[in-house]
């Protein structure tokens, strides 16, 4: 769920900036090699110690939408707590914090396969007092090693083209056996004409999306356009990641309102989905902060699996974002009267530069809100 959005940027900067100020530009826009290495550090792997820091820092790697990171931590002896950093919310896209709490069931299922790696396997359950949150209680144990422990600092939601290859049934098979989550139904979709209802599905959601003035506003705000910014906030979506080029964070904004036009986003959604292997459909049994914890728990699951295969994945959010499209995406996948939550595609494609994560001693408890 990080960054869904792409920006053609090119000749838009051209047309603002001259040749002249082109080093200055570079100055102020900072270093993609030294974003590079802070952002191999945030993804280190970790030498299976059952730390609580390290734990956490392992449980932040999850996707979050706009890669808010909507999480505040709370530790006591056996349990962590991860709570909803509502100052994080994005009520444009996310009205009633659905992508908030799928965040926090994707971070909880990290933790919780992490832990158990370092010998400190446990349980997750929802608790709905306070506005809901997530907690993890760990219990002394073997440690249980998992390839998909493995793949967690190498997941990235990978937002660029893949090449088209199927995925055979075997893999498909192991990618439906880790996403089976209680309380979550996942539909693959693998067949061209399935894709095809799928694409024009997409196109409509982010058409509309991309009418709403409120949307463009939210979006806009988390954007990250250069290396510095992207380092300084630790969050938001940075442009590199889909391999846009980078400016500074004034320019950039200033290129997005004059470059990110529908018809340009709506060519790049059909070129990647008829690009993927498959599409994932993930639906909740019910539409409550419960159930969406229990959807990013398996959809997390999904997407380590399927870097462990090798595999590509990214959300696809505008048809589950815009109500009239999740209906429609509900009575395609057999699921009318439901809600589909999630929809992500899988494939084989180049690696993207990663997104950033902020530091420990900000999301735990006590610490500073988000301004």
């Amino acid at each position: 769920m990080t960054l869904r959005r792409s920006l053609i940027l090119g000749g838009g900067a051209a047309a603002i900036v001259g040749a002249g100020t082109v080093q200055a530009l570079d100055r102020e826009v900072g270093s993609l090699d030294a974003y590079t290495v802070a952002v191999a550090g945030m993804r280190a792997a970790w030498k299976r110690t059952s730390e609580v820091d390290e734990l956490i820092r392992y449980a932040t790697l999850a996707p979050s939408g706009h890669n808010t990171q909507p999480w505040i931590f709370r530790v006591t002896d056996h349990r962590i707590e991860i709570l909803p950093d509502f100052a994080r919310r994005t009520p444009a896209v996310d009205p009633d914090d659905h992508h908030l709490f799928v965040s926090l069931g994707c971070a909880a299922e990290t933790l919780a396969l992490a832990s158990a790696a370092a010998g400190r396997p446990g349980e997750i359950r929802f608790e709905p007092a306070g506005g809901g949150s997530v907690v993890f209680e760990s219990i002394p144990a073997a440690a249980s090693r998992s390839a998909l422990v493995d793949a967690i600092p190498r997941r990235q939601s990978t937002r660029g083209e893949y090449d088209g290859r199927a995925v055979g049934a075997a893999d498909l098979r192991a990618l439906a056996t880790a996403a089976a989550v209680p309380g979550v139904e996942l539909v693959l979709i693998t067949d061209r004409p399935g894709k095809g209802r799928i694409r024009d599905l997409v196109i409509e959601g982010n058409t509309a999306q991309m009418a709403d003035a409120a949307f463009l506003r939210e979006l806009r705000s988390w954007m990250r356009f250069s290396p510095r910014e992207a380092i300084r906030t630790g969050d938001g979506l940075f442009s590199a990641t889909t391999g846009n080029p980078i400016l500074p964070q004034w320019l950039g904004k200033r290129v997005f309102d004059l470059a990110f036009r529908s018809a340009a986003e709506n060519d790049k959604y059909s070129r990647q989905v008829a690009s993927s292997a498959g599409l994932a459909v993930f639906v909740g049994q019910s539409t409550d902060p419960q159930h969406w914890v229990s959807v990013g728990r398996a959809a997390q699951r999904f997407a380590l699996q399927a870097t462990a295969l090798g595999l590509k994945t990214a959300f696809l959010n505008p048809l589950v974002e815009v109500p009239r499209t999740r209906l429609e995406l509900a009575e395609l996948v057999g699921m009318k009267g439901q809600r589909p939550d999630l929809m992500l595609r899988f494939g084989t494609g180049p690696a993207l530069p990663y997104s950033a994560r902020r530091p420990i001693r900000q999301i735990m408890s006590g610490a500073t809100p988000h301004a």
